[in-house]
């Protein structure tokens, strides 16, 4: 059976100790920690030192029976609903699903930490899976243990930081009074879920059922109830009212199980008897070093639930294993760009042109930048490239962010985890061979919000960038596929154009359908059909002689060989001019 809701399960995340929610859980019983006396009035031993022990107890003054036979079995009225005093033996499940601002341990400011339990004589050292370089780790670990209450009921949750030479450093820790929980009114056994279900991931994971919680707490309050009928459920002179009745596979059940948790989230509003109790939570717990009294050393994010063996076990533990990230391949073909501005004059023409071409790269990927080829000599800002980028990379689709693992520099000997938004830069540059390129503007596109590109470059502006609403936004992740004109940006102004097409595939994707980068096998694009005057000058001089100035000035320069042919004819004539006279005066 599974009701059905629109809502998603939650749980409710507490930014302290659930002790300080509930008052310490000291309903039933309180506690006194019992000091080692100081020796001297000096003596300023640290408080920790002094506690020797704990002794649990209950005062109360309440005024004597008439009758001193009269009551509950003969029971005194200060023990009644005292738990008797004989060991349980109790399943813990521990949940540590993240720390928060660690004290850094090692000289590089950052901690490899990992957890450590301990109750009892029992301990479980999860060192093997510590985290490297992190101060805010996401653990995602689940433990469990036996123990036995009274005897065994301190759990001390302690976060060291590895170290591959030495001892571990204890970064910090904090401890639990389990037994309080496990006896208190409200119930700090296993939070309360939001909804009830019976399969997915919100299967209810207590091993009572609601209904079967709302009876023993009628009984243990003297309450009577729980009186079910349809549609509602009846506490005393109190009527929760409720769906009861339910459709799976076109035949209808009836279940009280999701009312009967309805009324537990409603504990504290019956007369007399009614408190509130704990909710699916995860609890905030400062983290302290005997060393440093008083400062915190950071916070755990975790959870507890209790199960007395000698009820029906529960079903398996939570999978609080930090989510995965999915493997993905952004391809970008960087077709033609339009109205580059001009960076370069040419000292003989005086005209202006560039040598274009773009790059591109995914934010904390910079090792994998890619670049086109260059358009040389684009006289007007257009260039043609039809070259291909290929960006692999991780994303956690529920976060929105890209994972990125690297070292953080050559001696480190682990990769540190980075989760950073999913964007992407595309530039555009001015290629200069004898100086520095020369930076003409870019554009930052988030993968998940990004402006919807152009048909055309003429309706290309940079308007598209700024003050732009959320609806007119499209995200890479549900669109797949996208063609069209982005602007390019410098302080502010307009300095180009690009024509690109996004095509986002999954890794598996990617396998079976393969595509080369740049214009390489598989999938080859074609080459761009650029003007003739698209050549670099370095490696074709005579190139561009012919087009810098034959083109230019091609008038000029015929009209120069002929006054130089003219010039050496009339140079010669004169020159030969005396000596052929002289030898024809001679045979005369």
């Amino acid at each position: 059976l599974r009701h059905r809701s629109p809502k998603l399960a939650v749980l409710k995340i507490y930014d302290g100790e659930l002790e300080s929610e509930f008052h310490g859980f000291q309903d039933w019983i309180k506690t006194f920690e019992l000091l080692r006396g100081k020796s001297t009035d000096d003596d300023h031993s640290v408080y920790d030192d002094r506690v020797i022990g704990k002794f649990k107890g209950y005062f109360n003054i309440y005024k004597s029976p008439e009758d001193p036979n009269c009551g509950d079995s003969g029971q005194l009225k200060i023990l009644q609903g005292i738990p008797l005093n004989h060991p349980v033996k109790v399943l813990i499940r521990v949940y540590v699903v993240a720390g928060i601002n660690l004290s850094p341990a090692d000289p590089d400011g950052k901690s490899d930490p990992y957890i450590v339990l301990r109750i009892g004589k029992t301990e479980i050292k999860d060192r093997n899976n510590y985290i490297p370089k992190q101060l805010n780790p996401l653990f995602g670990r689940s433990f469990e243990l036996q123990a036995t209450f009274p005897q065994e009921s301190l759990l001390t949750v302690l976060i060291y930081d590895y170290d591959l030479v030495g001892t571990d450093d204890l970064i910090g820790e904090t401890k639990i009074d389990l037994e309080n929980r496990f006896y208190s009114r409200h119930r700090g056994t296993c939070g309360l879920q939001n909804q009830y279900e019976i399969e997915g991931y919100n299967a209810w994971r207590d091993a009572t059922k609601p209904t079967e919680i709302l009876t023993k707490l009628c009984k243990d309050n003297k309450l009577d109830g729980p009186i079910m009928r349809p549609g509602q459920i009846q506490i005393g002179g109190k009527v929760f009212t409720g769906q009861t009745v339910f459709n799976q596979d076109d035949d209808t059940v009836e279940s009280y199980e999701h009312l009967a948790l309805k009324v537990l989230h409603s504990w504290s509003d019956i007369p007399g008897a009614g408190c509130k109790l704990v909710p699916e939570h995860i609890e905030t717990r400062p983290l302290y070093h005997r060393d440093k009294p008083g400062m915190e050393q950071g916070h755990v994010q975790m959870w507890v639930d209790m199960f007395p063996t000698d009820m029906p076990l529960p079903g398996p533990p939570v999978d609080i294993s930090p989510r995965k990230p999915k493997g993905y391949e952004l391809r970008i073909i960087i077709w033609n760009t339009e109205d580059v501005i001009l960076e370069d004059e040419n000292i003989l023409t005086g005209q202006k042109s560039s040598d274009i071409y773009v790059k591109g790269w995914l934010k904390g990927l910079e090792d994998d930048s890619q670049e086109t080829d260059v358009h040389y000599n684009s006289l007007t800002g257009e260039g043609n490239f039809n070259w291909r980028f290929v960006f692999p990379f991780h994303y956690l689709p529920a976060e929105k962010q890209v994972v990125v693992n690297k070292r953080e520099n050559i001696f480190s000997l682990e990769k540190t985890e980075r989760k950073i938004p999913a964007v992407l830069l595309l530039q555009v540059w001015d290629f200069d061979r004898l100086s520095s390129d020369d930076f003409l503007g870019s554009i930052e596109l988030n993968l998940n919000g990004f402006p919807r590109g152009t048909k055309t470059a003429k309706s290309c502006d940079i308007s598209m960038t700024t003050n732009l609403s959320e609806d007119k936004k499209i995200s890479i992740f549900q669109q797949k596929r996208i063609r069209g004109w982005w602007p390019f940006v410098k302080t502010g102004e307009l300095t180009g154009k690009v024509e690109a097409e996004f095509h986002l595939v999954t890794a598996e994707e990617a396998e079976k359908n393969p595509v080369g980068r740049a214009r390489k096998e598989p999938e080859p694009l074609e080459k761009p059909n650029r003007p003739d005057t698209s050549f670099s000058w370095f490696v074709n001089p005579f190139k561009c002689l012919y087009h810098l100035i034959w083109r230019n000035y091609k008038k000029y320069i015929i009209i120069g060989l002929i006054l130089i042919i003219l010039i050496l004819f009339l140079v010669l004539f004169i020159y030969t001019m005396p000596g052929a006279i002289s030898s024809r005066i001679l045979t005369l």
